[in-house]
């Protein structure tokens, strides 16, 4: 990871939270704060990891969409969640200060704060468990990629999957937005359908794969799917 993306990456995670309390247009939002907070830790904990711990996995994050020989559709579905997570996190902001939509009771910003604990444990492990976790579904056969069965990935098959869920479920949630809540059930459901192209493509090119869903049954949702 070059010098200029690190510093990239870091006035990310200051300027995600800046830009949801500006866009509201109340610093003293409180959920705004919690939820800046919690995204900014996340993402500097990952990153953090990442850069000194498995910096192979860190370039190949940020490895560029059409570079693995991945298929138009999924380079299709990656653009298209990649615009819904913009409007995931412009949304909820916006909802908040010109109304567009019912604000939601105390009750939902309550659950959706809990939420976000299962989802920042998923994401974070789904990386250090996983040295493998491209963005781009590819087989990374210059990496050695092998299946990886231990820890979260012992739980589901798609562990940073199901905190990405949590995390669009919660954020609106916690900070009242009904529109943003639906801009998140949007990603997700791009998420489910990546789902099923990928695990094509595993089953057929990654060795152990096959045999790896059998032994995990269960793609996002323990005892569900």
């Amino acid at each position: 990871m070059t010098t200029l993306k690190f510093v990239g990456a870091i006035a990310y995670l200051a300027g995600v939270p800046a830009l949801c309390l500006f866009l509201s247009g109340n610093w003293q939002w409180r959920e705004g704060w919690i939820f800046g907070a919690w995204y900014a830790a996340l993402c500097g904990l990952c990153l953090g990891w990442l850069y000194f711990k498995d910096p192979a996995l860190l370039a190949e994050r940020f490895r560029k969409p059409g570079t693995g020989g991945e298929t138009r559709s999924d380079m299709v579905l990656l653009l298209g969640i990649k615009l819904g997570c913009i409007a995931w996190l412009l949304v909820p902001p916006l909802d908040v200060r010109f109304g567009w939509t019912p604000h939601l009771p105390r009750l939902c910003e309550i659950a959706g704060g809990i939420l976000l604990l299962p989802a920042g444990f998923f994401f974070f492990r789904a990386f250090t468990d996983n040295p493998y976790l491209s963005q781009l579904v590819r087989i990374q056969a210059e990496r050695g990629q092998r299946v990886v069965d231990t820890g979260v990935y012992g739980v589901v098959r798609h562990p940073m999957y199901l905190g990405a869920g949590l995390m669009f479920l919660g954020s609106p949630l916690l900070l009242g937005s009904l529109a943003g809540l639906l801009v998140g059930l949007g990603v997700i459901l791009l998420l489910v359908v990546r789902i099923f192209g990928e695990e094509e493509l595993l089953v057929h090119d990654l060795d152990g794969y096959r045999a790896y869903r059998q032994k995990v049954r269960y793609r996002l949702l323990p005892r569900l799917w």
